[in-house]
């Protein structure tokens, strides 16, 4: 696939090197020299310093013969304007755009439009973060949670813990355990170890553990895992950007919320929005203002500053003050894994988030859902079943009789509005959604293939 990206940040940048490696033709364009020369140093595309809207720039970067263009500087106006262009002097087929105003957003259904601004699909990285946030206070003690097939199934990864009564038994037990209710443990992540699971695998305290199922029973597999944590009822967040925001809005009437902001302005600003949330001026490492505010009480605390360090140091004090749980923004991918797991519980990561996103619209067949795991290296993908016994190689035939690599497993099926769990004599059939998880993103267009229709197939 040709594929243009214009905007060399952190998501761009992310998207490139997720898609570089898996037969992508990639085109950079950014008016950073000396980001696009240390990209190019790294990476096998090519790189475009110009305006990201100037089609003098869109032509000489393959705009006429592109199959996507993915706009994400850091400017709306500039990734609506690129869009329309690419629509209207080259046809691109598919356009999507990096999206943050909320104004724009509240009036998308009315603007982006092929008669008006020529976008197809919309990304909003902050929107995406809170509902990400959202989901992992909806169940506490989950480390990851997307849902796929319009939200009914669930891949979820948890840590499993001594209490936890399937630790220290075999995978099988689990069906022992619940005898009702179905789901399948598609990886286990054992230190730096990735296993892939079997009925015999035996389940150790500080496994990492990747399981899919029907969303109405997320709680009941990972109290199998884990003692269940009681709902998060007292929350601090510390920063006051769009994120935070809209974590407060969607939290402040389920939950009691403090939110830290360092700004005067700012902070006098977010006190008249937040009609619930309590609103303090002050530095996130002061400790005597989080003692003041009862810091030990607090069920989680939220770090959603802009910078790294920040968010980092307010979580370790945080946490050394007796708050219970922390998650924090991290924008650097090097950090992400070099802080989760220890002292800070969960690190969240805006651009794997977006890119997770994104992954759909350039995955080749009928992939109407991809989901990034493992900070980028593992993935899930929805694919829509088409063809029949004569041009398919997967339909009428039995899951176990599937010729999937080594690596990728079915794990799901959504059948009309049936979810299946995965049994090795289950037959696929046409127009089944299928979940597939792929334990290595390199395996990604060998799964597409085999799961796109042929004339040639008998």
């Amino acid at each position: 696939m040709k594929i243009i990206i214009l905007g060399a940040g952190q998501v761009g940048t992310t998207l490139a090197e997720n898609l570089v490696g898996e037969d992508n033709d990639i085109t950079l364009v950014d008016n950073d020299q000396s980001r696009l020369d240390n990209l190019q140093e790294k990476h096998d595309l090519r790189v475009l310093e110009g305006a990201a809207s100037s089609p003098s720039i869109l032509r000489q970067a393959g705009a006429p013969d592109a199959d996507l263009i993915v706009a994400v500087t850091s400017s709306d106006e500039v990734n609506m304007v690129a869009c329309e262009v690419a629509y209207t002097l080259f046809n691109t087929p598919v356009k999507v755009a990096r999206i943050r105003n909320s104004e724009y957003l509240r009036e998308k259904d009315s603007l982006f439009q092929a008669n008006r601004i020529a976008i197809d699909h919309i990304i909003s990285p902050e929107r995406l973060v809170v509902d990400e946030i959202t989901r992992l206070i909806t169940y506490p003690g989950a480390l990851q949670i997307s849902h796929v097939a319009g939200d009914r199934i669930s891949i979820v990864v948890v840590r499993a813990y001594y209490g936890g009564p399937l630790v220290g038994y075999p995978i099988s037990a689990l069906k022992d355990h619940l005898p009702h209710i179905d789901s399948k443990i598609v990886a286990i992540k054992r230190g730096e170890k990735i296993i892939r699971p079997q009925g015999s695998t035996i389940v150790e305290a500080g496994d990492e553990i990747t399981f899919i199922c029907d969303t109405a029973n997320i709680r009941a597999i990972m109290a199998e895992l884990q003692r269940l944590e009681k709902p998060y009822k007292r929350m601090m967040i510390i920063g006051g950007g769009n994120i935070a925001v809209g974590v407060a809005k969607k939290l402040e009437n389920q939950c009691s919320v403090k939110l830290i902001e360092r700004n005067p302005k700012r902070a006098t600003q977010l006190a008249e929005e937040l009609s619930k949330t309590l609103v303090f001026q002050g530095d996130p490492s002061d400790e005597s203002l989080l003692f003041e505010e009862n810091i030990e009480a607090v069920d989680v605390f939220l770090c959603l500053t802009s910078d790294d360090e920040t968010n980092i140091m307010a979580a370790l004090l945080a946490k050394r003050m007796g708050a219970k749980n922390a998650m924090v923004l991290i924008q650097r991918m090097a950090y992400v894994n070099l802080v989760q797991g220890g002292t800070i519980d969960i690190a969240i990561s805006p651009q794997q988030t977006t890119v997770s996103a994104m992954l759909s619209y350039v995955r080749k067949g009928d992939v109407v859902n991809a989901v990034s795991m493992r900070n980028g290296l593992a993935e899930v993908d929805e694919i829509i079943v088409h063809g029949d016994e004569n041009t398919s190689q997967v339909v009428g035939k039995r899951i176990e009789e599937v010729a999937l690599p080594m690596g990728a497993v079915i794990a799901a099926i959504l059948r009309n509005d049936d979810i299946l769990i995965a049994k090795r004599d289950l037959t696929i059939e046409t127009n089944d959604h299928v979940i597939v998880y792929i334990n290595d993103k390199k395996l990604v267009p060998e799964v597409e293939k085999l799961f796109q229709p042929s004339a040639n197939f008998i």
